[in-house]
């Protein structure tokens, strides 16, 4: 049958859960967070991992290294925004620690700029 079901499966399979589900229909975080906000783990083994979500436990699991919110957004293939309230949900109950970065009157931070730059270099 062209162009119809084939009755195969297609190649890549997406998520049965879709974005606004994880969020319960939420669309912004409860906390401003920039997408190169730096995200560590602040679950040292005292808290059971098993009774969080499947997102959450991906994203405890990535943040035993430090990782902006936008790498956990791209390694998780998880929408920014959904990750943005996601995150902030996790740090609210203290499962992560945010470390925003600091602007000086709406300055850019220039140590940022420079690692952008020599990683655009480095492509």
């Amino acid at each position: 049958m062209a162009g119809g079901w084939t009755g195969e499966p297609p190649a890549e399979t997406s998520s049965l859960v879709r974005p606004y589900a994880v969020t319960g229909g939420r669309t912004s975080p409860r906390m401003q967070l920039a997408m190169e906000a730096l995200v560590s783990s602040a679950t040292a083994g005292h808290v059971d991992l098993s009774t969080l979500t499947p997102e959450r436990q991906a994203i405890s699991s990535l943040c035993r290294q430090v990782r902006s919110v936008a790498e956990i957004s791209a390694l998780l293939r998880m929408p920014l925004g959904v990750a943005r309230v996601v995150i902030a949900d996790m740090a609210a109950e203290g499962l992560v620690h945010v470390h925003q970065p600091q602007l000086d009157a709406g300055k850019p931070d220039l140590g940022l700029l420079e690692r952008v730059l020599s990683g655009l270099r480095r492509l």
